[in-house]
């Protein structure tokens, strides 16, 4: 059976990835981290299923997550950790906006700069 067939199931705990304001896959694609022509060929997990990434998320509208990895972002320098979580909230917010935007696929990521 074809991937689109089977829907997009989460890597790490098999559970159904059921919106893409719920996908890890989008959020690294929204931060820049894998290019559009990846978006296809890649696992796909919550964000939440993905503690490295998901712990720098900052907004009340997270529950945060802790990591107990080597990434856990309270054993990281102070600096990169508030870079860190700065990027990927605003990534996270994004992505939760995309569906009132009207964007593109292409149009999803982040620009260099923050937006005013």
């Amino acid at each position: 059976m074809a991937r689109c067939d089977e829907g997009y199931r989460c890597q790490v705990c098999g559970g159904d990835v059921e919106s893409i304001l719920d996908s890890d896959l989008y959020l690294a694609y929204i931060l820049g981290e894998i290019p559009l022509h990846h978006l296809h060929t890649l696992s796909e997990c919550h964000i939440r299923c993905n503690p490295a990434r998901a712990q720098y998320i900052v907004d009340e509208s997270f529950p945060s997550v802790e990591c107990t990895s080597l990434f856990d972002k309270r054993s990281l320098d102070r600096d990169y950790v508030s870079q860190r979580e700065n990027e990927v909230t605003r990534a996270w917010r994004r992505l939760q906006a995309i569906p009132r935007l009207g964007l593109s696929v292409p149009e999803y990521p982040l620009s260099v700069t923050p937006d005013h």
